[in-house]
Parts: structure tokens; sequence; C-alpha cells
């Protein structure tokens, strides 16, 4: 045996490395780790020990990317062999950060003059849902961000949208202008004759009390359609 004194490490359990893991972070800044090494330590919040590694590094297998861990359907996650409750809230609550920074940051100026910015916040939110949900942004007078709000959420390829509410809620935040956004859950951000209906009914019923429709957002997977862009608006 060897004599009393000190060790090459503190420690060779979890604890040690989670520390270790800490110190890289704190010393690297943002991007200095990579992307199993980000679920690795986010898991650290769900599992007080053990070495959660395996399980990150599985889950961006599972799934692709970081990315699509972070926005995978929530039953899904908890379906997870490995996952439960506090490691998929955990997961969730970053999502829901991502979202509500990109929200953050596109408020700070008007809307209109951020289309990369809207286009950033909008596939956070929405390009990987598997239903189909309407949404709409509220802008006041200087095109600024009001509100965001989910209108209605649907099935795969329909969702219920009804033009007096979404004019109403309008006049009640005192919105002057609109952009209307849903996801198309199959990928193609292609306009449907339904969505063209229902866009040209809320317009309508937005010129009578001097609310503007900006544009008609549809978001797929990774593209996005503008309905001002296309001459449909």
């Amino acid at each position: 045996m060897r004599g009393a004194g000190p060790m090459p490490f503190p420690t060779t359990g979890p604890q040690g490395h989670r520390g270790r893991m800490r110190s890289r972070l704190l010393e690297r800044g943002p991007g200095g780790l990579a992307d199993y090494e980000v679920l690795e330590m986010l898991l650290f919040l769900a599992f007080k020990q053990g070495d959660t590694k395996p399980l990150a590094k599985s889950l961006i297998n599972r799934y692709g990317s970081f990315a699509r861990v972070m926005t995978a359907p929530q039953q899904e996650l908890l379906d997870t062999p490995g996952l439960g409750e506090h490691s998929v809230t955990a997961i969730k609550l970053v999502q829901d950060a991502a979202i509500r920074l990109s929200r953050a940051e596109l408020a700070e100026q008007p809307v209109l003059n951020n289309w990369d910015r809207l286009m950033d916040y909008l596939t956070a939110a929405l390009s990987r849902e598997t239903v189909e949900q309407f949404r709409v942004l509220f802008l006041d007078s200087r095109n600024r961000l009001l509100a965001d709000e989910a209108q209605a959420r649907g099935t795969v390829n329909h969702t219920p949208v009804y033009p007096r509410e979404v004019i109403k809620r309008a006049l009640e935040l005192h919105a002057t202008a609109l952009i209307l956004v849903h996801n198309h859950p199959s990928g193609d951000p292609a306009p449907s004759r339904a969505d063209i209906a229902m866009t040209a009914e809320i317009r309508s019923a937005g010129e009578l009390l001097a609310v503007v429709v900006h544009d008609h957002i549809i978001v797929g997977n990774g593209r996005q359609l503008s309905f001002r862009r296309e001459g449909l608006l």
C-alpha cells in the first residue's frame, strides 16, 4: 500500500468531475463547451449523483442535435428511459429561457426593421412544434412588440382561428398593427387556401377598426414564408 499523503486526484467520483466542468464553463464562458457537455451539465440539476455524460450523448444521438433535444415534445422526453420530471423540467426551462431571450432582443427595436431576429425568434418558438399553433404579434404605433400570444392550437394540419377574437384582443392591448404567425408541422411553409382566406378575413376585420395586418408568416422546418413578400397580402 502507498503511504499516507496527497493523492493525485482529490476525488475520482462525479463531484470532482462536476466541479471541473463548472470551472471550465466559468473560465471559457459561453461557447466554450461542446453541446453534449452543456447538456451533461444541465442534467446535473436533475441528477445529484452519477455520470450524466452517457445520457447526454445518447439524447443528442437520438434527436440529432442539442437544439432538437431542447425542443423535443415534452411527453416524448418524459417517456425516454433515463429521464424523469426533474430532467425534463430542466430541459424545458432552458428552451423557455432561450425563447424569452430572443423575444426580449426582438422587442428592443421596431419589429419590421429586424427581420432576421424575427425569423430567429419564430423559428425557436415554432419550427419544431408537432401540432399547428396560431400566434399573433401585437404591435404599437411604432411597430414595437406589445405582446406575442398564442390564440389557438389545433391538430397536425389545422388550427381554428376566429378573426373577431383576434381584433378584439388587439383593441384590448391598444395595438395598431399585427403580424400573424402559424406553423406547419409538415415542414412545408406553403400556404393553404384556408390560410389565405383566414388572412383576408382578419385583414378585413382589422381595416374596420384601423388595425393593420403587416404580414402573415408561416414557419416550417428551417423555412419560413411571408405573405407580404410573396405578394399574398
